[in-house]
């Protein structure tokens, strides 16, 4: 059932979004080093079954998964002139799902980073940088979805550039923008949630947050500084599920759907409108956390 996010925030309730795609993706076979966003044409149902599992466990939001498809990532695949066809391909896989739903359900087109420094720092020009995310959310929005959600950022310059790049495509399509504070409180590049929230704030999107990191301790500290900071902006949270600790058949995060229904009611009364969870988790945190937010 189709919805836009302006709408599931005016019903001033909690609005939950998804969990994990990778960890998902990989539980269904997906390989280390193989692309995940081939799997939107390769194995489409397997992406497709994942999108329905979250919202099914009660995801009002739902990601595609194109976190990675980009054409500066997608190039460590040789998939850089693909960049077109998978997210497009990304985009409806959620569309379906969304479209099938018993509830209204917004399709959150995913935009990461490119995995590369931005000058001075690295070799990506700015302007080549808006044109790639340019690139990408033409073919989001072509596919489908509802609204750009811009995510798991360090660096406000890649925010800029990825947020330039969705205006020049679509000057008032709805953005979303969610960093990752990793790194003592801060980003991996520095930036504290009251300098990014200050930031953001310019860039006129419909809600900013965190996502990802080292947990919902982190989540929860980051929120509280953003709402004291600006009270009056819809803020996102999206932890993992727990700090992952590694292992031989690589990171595995211990949080329960218990654990992470306690971190939404938390991080609710911090400030937070929109509730996920990110690596590490699935459809039975998500399901945790709706009976917690929804019970009296």
């Amino acid at each position: 059932m189709q919805t836009s996010l302006s709408k599931l925030l005016n019903s001033n309730r909690t609005v939950v979004a998804d969990g994990a795609m990778g960890t998902m993706l990989f539980a269904l076979g997906l390989k280390n080093g193989e692309s995940p966003e081939l799997w939107n044409v390769e194995q489409a149902d397997k992406v497709r079954s994942v999108h329905r599992a979250y919202i099914e466990a009660g995801s009002q939001i739902v990601l595609t998964n194109t976190f990675g498809c980009n054409r500066v990532r997608l190039a460590r695949h040789h998939l850089e002139d693909r960049a077109a066809e998978l997210n497009i391909a990304g985009a409806r896989n959620a569309r379906a799902e969304a479209d099938a739903a018993a509830h209204p359900v917004v399709i959150a087109g995913s935009i990461g980073p490119t995995g590369v420094m931005l000058e001075p720092y690295g070799d990506l020009e700015y302007a080549e940088a808006v044109d790639i995310f340019a690139e990408q959310a033409q073919a989001l929005i072509a596919g489908g979805v509802d609204v750009l959600w811009i995510e798991t950022m360090s660096a406000l310059e890649e925010v800029n550039a990825a947020a330039e790049g969705c205006r020049r495509v679509d000057p008032t399509f709805p953005i979303v923008t969610t960093m990752t504070y990793d790194t003592k409180g801060r980003t991996m590049m520095g930036v504290t949630p009251e300098k990014a929230i200050q930031t953001l704030d310019t860039l006129q999107v419909v809600a900013l947050g965190a996502n990802c990191g080292n947990g919902p301790d982190e989540i929860e500290a980051v929120i509280q500084k953003m709402h004291a900071k600006n009270p009056s902006d819809v803020l996102i949270a999206k932890a993992n599920a727990g700090l992952p600790r590694m292992t031989d058949a690589g990171p595995v995060y211990d949080a329960t759907p218990e654990v992470m229904a306690e971190y939404a009611l938390r991080v609710r009364d911090l400030g937070a409108r929109i509730i996920g969870t990110c690596c590490g988790s699935n459809p039975q945190h998500i399901r945790a956390i709706v009976q917690a937010l929804n019970t009296p």
